[in-house]
């Protein structure tokens, strides 16, 4: 059969989606191949199709179990024959479908990437023709990524043993840096890339300044009232648990999904939302790999994600059915603190590392293993002043340079630790400091650079185009910096210049005049609004703000008003902040909105609602 014969009898469809044919062409000459496609574009069909073409087995790499339970769910009702091998399934079954693959029954596998560490399993595929490797979430194999995981890494080694087949390495987000890196880590060769581009015209892209827990659940309770099927992005697990007790005393139907859950439940909760049993998800970034849901019709994140790759990523998931769908980011720079926590955690120092190996030789057995869990080798290290994600870092840091090797405990839920080079002393460690250091820097670079996002004043889909290498854009029309077009701003009316004058003489008032703008800043906008309205908090009369001769000028005029009049005021140009510190951004006057101030000036702006 043609390509076009199995699309229309397998898959049900009539046509090709931009770049799938070429791409599929490509693959069937049987040469090497990276597909960068947006989410929902149809990269599975990519190496899906062609697998019923080859003579053997398409061997696909997925990172997540749930995410190759729905793939080969797909395939087997579409009567292709696809299965899958990883850590849910019992020895008896294992073994069967090793048997089963050996006979020529499938012509698709899915895998885990560890399980291509495992010689038994490597050893089982040499009785097989292996026609094609495809890895999804390709992104997963380069440590300047935003989803790395360590695993990923040995892909390259195990295609040599496989014979070396063509390589498909596919990703809906990857910066040019990375997809060098994807190249060189499973040795692309003589390679053609694919990127059909990263815009996904259907979704309007916000950015929604929120000052406290409330505003965010208030902008949640918006989103579900106005577009009633979405995913809820959170940072932690106990955010999740927080917001989904919230839907529940909403009455709203919902899942909850997390990496403290077991695998069934977490199994359970994919199943019922793509059952279209609950409408609403709420959930860590883990949740939403490989989901095919059409109608989802928003997705917000709770708290900023740590990139812009993963964020791009997640929002996709909303509007596959190509319908309007709505992105909402609620963002407020404390949250950075989490994501900061997250970054110590993933880039352990030297010295962490250093003191986590001397723990493990001074705790090691006569046979050099350890059976402590994270939480344990945590307390050895300080206790809670030790980020236990820093030491589960350090312990896969060592595993990959072969110092160590960890190993499942029977009967227990801990990993052990085997020290595979016992007389090395501490000092001796082979650690690429360098490579450390640089890849701490680009995470925190990537950080930043979500920041800048939420900050910036240009088109949200046009930054992200530019961030992921693509010059030649547009502006979307459709975001919400877009919508705040030049036609719709208008001059103030004679009440609203007042508004704005008596604001600006209270930013002026908490300001102290010099510096290269004429004015230099010494608050926040939060502590200036407060004193506007008259606020009689703490840190209002602690600070003596409440004798300034501003305060309370503009208490009729209400908080939310004036939060959204001084984002636009920033907006315009009238206002500017600067950086404090890493948690504290600070306000102060613009020459121009000085000259607004004084009636020197005019200016046009967007004005909110009362």
């Amino acid at each position: 059969m043609s390509p076009q014969e199995i699309l229309n009898n397998y898959f049900g469809l009539t046509d090709f989606r931009k770049g799938q044919k070429d791409i599929i062409d490509h693959i069937l000459s049987r040469k090497d191949v990276m597909v960068i496609m947006p989410t929902g574009g149809g990269k599975s069909l990519c190496y899906q199709l062609p697998a019923l073409l080859f003579e053997g087995v398409t061997l696909i790499v997925s990172p997540l179990i749930s995410l190759m339970q729905d793939q080969v769910d797909a395939l087997q009702k579409r009567k292709i024959p696809a299965t899958f091998i990883n850590s849910t399934l019992s020895t008896s079954e294992y073994k069967k479908r090793i048997y089963d693959l050996s006979e020529a029954q499938y012509k698709l596998i899915y895998v885990a990437p560890e399980r291509l560490r495992s010689t038994s399993f490597l050893k089982a595929l040499e009785r097989v023709k292996v026609s094609f490797f495809a890895i999804d979430e390709a992104h997963c194999i380069s440590q300047w990524g935003h989803d790395f995981r360590p695993d990923y890494m040995a892909l390259g080694r195990a295609a040599e043993q496989l014979g070396r087949p063509p390589i498909g390495a596919f990703t809906a987000t990857a910066t040019p840096e990375v997809q060098d890196d994807i190249a060189t880590q499973l040795g692309l060769r003589d390679f053609r890339k694919f990127v059909t581009g990263f815009a996904r015209p259907n979704l309007q892209l916000s950015v929604r300044p929120v000052s406290s827990r409330t505003e965010k659940l208030n902008c949640i309770s918006r989103l579900i009232e106005t577009h009633k099927t979405g995913i809820i992005y959170c940072a932690t697990r106990k955010r999740v648990e927080e917001i989904a007790t919230r839907l529940h005393d909403w009455d709203i139907a919902h899942v909850a999904y997390h990496g403290g859950m077991s695998d069934e439940e977490r199994k359970r909760a994919q199943e019922q939302f793509m059952a279209c049993q609950a409408d609403v998800a709420v959930a860590t970034n883990a949740f939403g790999m490989g989901i095919d849901r059409a109608d989802i019709r928003f997705v917000v994140h709770f708290e900023m994600p740590g990139t812009l790759e993963a964020y791009y990523q997640e929002a996709g998931r909303a509007g596959r059915d190509n319908q309007p769908a709505v992105c909402e980011l609620l963002f407020n720079y404390q949250d950075k603190r989490v994501q900061e926590f997250f970054i110590e955690g993933s880039n352990p120092s030297r010295q962490i590392i250093l003191d986590l190996y001397r723990v493990l030789r001074q705790l090691a057995d006569q046979n050099h293993t350890v059976l402590l869990s994270i939480e344990k080798l945590s307390e050895h290290l300080g206790g809670r002043k030790t980020n236990g994600m820093a030491v589960s870092s350090a312990l896969a840091l060592l595993a990959r340079t072969g110092i160590i090797e960890r190993f499942d405990v029977p009967g227990q839920r801990i990993r052990g630790t085997r020290l595979l080079q016992p007389g090395l002393l501490a000092e001796d460690l082979p650690l690429d400091t360098d490579t450390l250091a640089r890849k701490e820097h680009q995470a925190r670079t990537k950080l930043e650079s979500i920041i800048h996002f939420a900050y910036s004043f240009s088109c949200r889909q046009q930054w992200i185009l530019r961030y992921f290498g693509e010059s030649e854009t547009e502006p979307c029309g459709a975001c919400d910096v877009c919508l705040r077009s030049e036609d719709k701003k208008r001059g103030p009316t004679q009440e609203e210049l007042l508004i704005i004058r008596k604001a600006l003489s209270g930013v002026a008032r908490m300001s102290r005049q010099g510096g290269p703008t004429g004015w230099i800043p010494r608050w926040g906008k939060t502590r200036i609004i407060q004193m506007l309205i008259g606020s009689r908090s703490s840190p209002i009369l602690n600070a003596k703000l409440d004798q300034l001769s501003t305060y309370g000028i503009l208490k009729n005029a209400g908080e939310p008003y004036l939060k959204d009049l001084f984002r636009e005021m920033e907006r315009v140009g009238l206002l500017t902040s600067l950086q404090k510190d890493k948690f504290i951004r600070l306000l102060t006057l613009t020459p121009e909105g000085a000259a607004v101030m004084q009636g020197q000036a005019d200016f046009k702006m967007l004005w909110p609602r009362k």
